[in-house]
């Protein structure tokens, strides 16, 4: 749950962040416009972000598991 919650917190933060400067009717990807309404772009936008964190969130998790204690 502590891997989910704060990967949660940072998709919010860098959901903010994008799309107050990106707007999602101007997005394109690969040359061609996207062809998603705005909440469309804003929810698929979201889970990335959360996707992103979730897994930067295991690998840290996983690497302090197998540290030793100093």
């Amino acid at each position: 749950m502590a891997i989910l919650w704060s990967s949660f917190l940072m998709a919010c933060v860098s959901s903010g962040v994008l799309f107050s400067l990106v707007d999602p009717v101007e997005l394109v990807l690969l040359d061609s416009q996207v062809h998603l309404s705005q909440l469309g772009t804003y929810t698929v936008g979201f889970f990335l972000f959360w996707f992103l964190g979730a897994i930067s969130s295991a690998l840290t998790a996983l690497l302090l598991a197998g540290a030793e204690p100093t």
